[in-house]
This record gives structure tokens, sequence and C-alpha cells, in this order.
């Protein structure tokens, strides 16, 4: 049998034990409903408020500034909708390359009157803050930006953009789903007033996430029912999954530091390898301004599939892209506003590393991967050495 490797955590991770342990009482003698005033339901609420004051605590801000929800989609779409729902009218600022959670958010809220601007990134994936500052409106209400990006990682200057929107006084939301727990976050100290995050990408269980709201932001529910999460978002609380949550933040906030370093290690190591043994192969997304684990690249000429049900073969389990647009034939869009030619983005593979992989698991992803893509454009009938007008020649190199 292969060796099994799996480079997918942007994707989702497995459960840490540790939060595991702590989920289990939730499922069976601790079961109540959060909302019952006797004691089961005071031994489910107090293991929900434990999990608050955890992420509360991770974060550096009050507990009663943590909404609990069922996933990063729906956290997006409380911040988006809640904060434009009590306004009413106005522009929205968001970029090219944001999640479907947020692009098809703010599309939506275009159907109903408001407008937005879609801004352009760099071919690093990254967004000019000077664009923030000319795209703000005397009717702006939000700014909608992602922490740092699933496909190609690139972390967004959310500090920078911080500073121009705190100044114009203009809410700003990030959608921190890939970074929560992998890079240091200070929501003060970067102006963030609403920040989604999920459970299942930092070792926590699938089904649970979160939205911080700064105190003094006018939202709007939009979901509607019982008195739940001070009457932000009605439905009975997952208890164990939030208990989960919080733990898995709990551990993060000691772990995180550590393994930052350590991936980063393993993700150079893992394009050093590639870049030595293919053939026009280049990385995507900053250099060095990057998710610790994430390395995604594209090999010229070739198909993502291919690669990635090759490498399947091999027990290797990485994707092409963001996992929400898994199956679509065309080019990733965050590619294509990132102006990379079609012959390059129709072969784009993402690795993202995580707190299982070793340094024996990245050598022999590099002896794999190398044979395979060798043999892919062999039978490739479009494989060709020749450099592509407007791209500077990255064969075997990093494109900087």
């Amino acid at each position: 049998m292969n060796r099994r490797v799996y480079l997918d955590h942007n994707a989702s991770t497995p459960v840490h034990p540790e939060v595991l342990q702590a989920m289990l009482p939730y499922f069976s003698e601790r079961f109540g409903n959060p909302s019952s005033v006797h004691g089961f339901g005071r031994e489910a609420r107090d293991g929900m408020e434990t999990a608050r004051e955890q992420i509360a605590d991770f974060l550096k801000v009050s507990k009663d500034e943590i909404v609990f929800t069922s996933g990063g989609t729906e956290s997006d779409n409380l911040g988006i909708k809640g904060l434009a729902a009590a306004r009413g009218s106005g522009h929205i600022i968001t970029s090219q390359i944001e999640h479907h959670a947020v692009l098809r958010t703010v599309q939506t809220l275009e159907e109903q009157g408001f407008t937005a601007t879609y801004l352009p990134v760099d071919g690093d994936g990254m967004v000019n803050p000077d664009d923030v500052k000319k795209a703000l409106r005397a009717d702006t209400i939000l700014v909608s930006l992602m922490g740092a990006n699933s496909e190609v990682g690139t972390l967004q200057p959310i500090r920078e953009v911080g500073r121009i929107t705190r100044e114009a006084g203009v809410p700003l939301h990030v959608d921190g789903v890939q970074t929560f727990g992998k890079v240091p976050i200070d929501v003060g100290a970067f102006g963030i007033d609403l920040l989604s995050f999920s459970g299942h990408k930092i070792y926590g269980p699938k089904g649970v996430a979160g939205l911080f709201i700064r105190k003094g932001t006018k939202m709007a529910s939009i979901q509607h029912g019982g008195e739940h999460e001070r009457r932000r978002r009605a439905g009975t609380e997952n208890v164990a999954g939030i208990v989960g949550l919080g733990k898995a933040v709990e551990i993060r906030n000691r772990d995180m530091a550590l393994e930052g370093a350590r991936l980063t290690a393993l993700r150079d190591r893992l394009w050093d390898g590639l870049r030595a043994g293919v053939a026009e192969v280049r990385l995507n997304g900053h250099p060095t301004e990057r998710l610790p684990g994430t390395c995604n690249m594209c090999f010229r000429n070739i198909e993502s599939e291919s690669v990635v049900l090759g490498l399947d073969l091999k027990g290797i389990g990485v994707s092409a892209g963001s996992a929400c647009t898994s199956g679509n034939v065309e080019p990733s869009y965050v590619l294509v506003a990132m102006g990379l030619p079609l012959d390059w983005a129709m072969g784009s593979v993402r690795c993202s590393l995580g707190r299982g992989t070793t340094a024996e698991d990245i050598e022999y992803v590099i002896e794999s991967v190398v044979p395979l893509v060798g043999k892919l454009k062999a039978q490739s009938p479009v494989a060709s050495s020749a450099p592509v007008a407007g791209l500077a020649p990255v064969v075997g190199s990093s494109k900087v």
C-alpha cells in the first residue's frame, strides 16, 4: 500500500485529539439545550461560554463580541448582509479574488440595489491599499477583504487597509477563515470591525464557526427565531462543536508560532525540490507574504486534474484550487485575476501542509511529482518550452 500524505489542509483539517476529548461529553452527559434554565442546560451553556472566552482571549476582545455560526460561509453572510441590512443602501468595496461566500453575497446585495466595487490584484494576488482609498465614496458602507487567499495563500495588507478604513469611518470586514489560528491577527491594531473564522480549518470540527462583531457596529439579524446569541443569530447552538472550536483555538494559541515556522520550512523545501526537478513550473502567490503551509504551483500545458489524480494514485491528497470550486473545468478565477495565461492557469495545483506533515512526506511528494509531470508532459500534445508573451521566464525558478 502506498504511503498516504494529506496536503489539503486549506480545505479541511483532522480534528485534534485534544479537541475530540473536549467535545465528547457534550454528545452524551452534557447534552442539554444551552437556553434551558435547569442544570442540564446550564452545563451545556457553561461549556459554550468557556469556548466564547477562549476565542475572545485569543483575539483580545470582549466575549460579547463573539457570535457562533454554522460555518465560514454563514459568518461572511452575517457580517456583510447584517451590516448592509442595518444601513439599507450604499456602496461596498471588495476584491476580485474573494471566496464565493463573499463574492456571491455582495452580488446578491447588488441585485437588491446596493452598489459594489471589485478591486483588482497584482501578479502576486495582493490588493493595493491605495486602490481601496481611491474606491472609497461618500456612500461606502463596508470594505470586505480576505485575510489570505485560500488558493495561493497571499496575505492581504489588512493593517494598511484598516488604517484607511478607520480614517474614513468605514467598517472593515475580514474573511479570516484561512488566517485565523495560522498567523497573528490583532483586530484592534488592524482596525477590523468584523472577522469571520471557522473551526475545521484549525483542527476543530466542521459545522461550527464564528464572527467577531466589534461593539458599536450597527448590525441587523439575517436569521430570525429565538433569543440565541443575543438575538444576532437565531437557532439552537451546536454546543459540542462550539466546545471543540474553543479548544482548537486554545491549542492554536499555544502552538501557532512554532508550527508556522516549521511549516514554512517544509513548504519552501517542497518548492525548492520541485523547481529543481520540473521544467516550466511557477510559484503562485506572494513569495514571502504567504500562509506558512501553502504552496500553489502551475505546471505549463498540463491539466491540474491529471496531476491531482496521478498523485492520488500515489496516496497523496492535493487540490486543483479551492475545495469549494473543485470540479470546475474553468481556470481559477483567482489565477485569472492575477494575470496568468491560460496555458499556465489550467495546470495549477495547491499543496497545503499541516501539523501532521513531515519532512519525509515532503520528500515523497517531490519524488512522486517530478516523474509524474514528466510523463504528463510527454503525453501532452501542446507541451512546449516556448516562453509565453507577457510572462517572465520562470523555468525552474520563482517568479520573482
